[in-house]
């Protein structure tokens, strides 16, 4: 089988796993770049992809490689509240054989960045800054969409929002075209679903600032923002 290496590396608003979204596509304001490796900085690689609305990114899950050799058949969903097993191939669980993950993203703009060659600004991602990206693909609504698809397993672990108290004067220390995005990213609850603590303090790295907030009966509150 031949090596494969990363084409690009995913520039994105958050320098840990904590607080990404749990799938792409679930806040569309999120905007993130994709730089490409030296070596696949030719232009005529992204000939025609501004024809398309929306891209299929391939990546690796760089902070949850496992030992070659060792995986389990099963998983613990946090969407389940992490107390019940499936099956790893019923999952989207990061903890997988090989550590690929699939994301859907909205392509906003192509653009020509000195130093760095044809950038790919995109929206909607669910990538840590830094991931690997291996391919890239085009999104074809009249294949890849099927309307009819079933999934029990989303309808179980139905994905609830919590109401935000974000402070004026907190929420000012944000640049003002990431607050919404901020609002959004807290709002999916990005505590794993088994930690219902009212007197933890969670903390956030988004966009180069640490979020500080705890949640007491479906309300987060945002308590600090500080750089990072």
């Amino acid at each position: 089988m031949p090596e494969m290496n990363p084409i690009a590396y995913m520039h994105s608003d958050f320098p840990e796993k904590f607080g990404i979204p749990r799938q792409s596509g679930l806040i569309e304001e999120l905007k993130s770049r994709i730089i490409f490796a030296p070596e696949y900085r030719d232009a005529n690689a992204l000939k025609g992809i501004e024809q398309y609305s929306h891209l299929w990114l391939i990546w690796v899950f760089s902070e949850n490689v496992r030992d070659t050799g060792t995986w389990s058949p099963t998983v613990r969903p946090p969407r389940l509240g992490g107390n019940e097993r499936m099956g790893v191939f019923a999952t989207r669980s990061p903890f997988r054989p090989n550590p690929i993950g699939l994301s859907c993203v909205r392509l906003e703009r192509v653009l020509e960045v000195p130093g760095q060659g044809t950038v790919l600004e995109v929206s909607g991602a669910d990538l840590m800054d830094g991931t690997p990206i291996l391919d890239i693909k085009p999104y074809l609504p009249f294949t890849d969409c099927h309307p009819e698809a079933v999934c029990a397993f989303t309808q179980r672990g139905k994905m609830n929002t919590l109401q935000v108290e974000f402070p004026g004067e907190l929420l000012q220390k944000l640049p003002e075209e990431k607050r919404s995005s901020a609002v959004e990213v807290l709002a999916l609850d990005p505590r794993p679903r088994y930690q219902e603590d009212p007197q933890r303090l969670y903390g956030v790295s988004f966009a180069g600032w640490d979020i500080r907030f705890h949640v007491a009966e479906g309300k987060l509150t945002v308590c600090g923002v500080e750089p990072l």
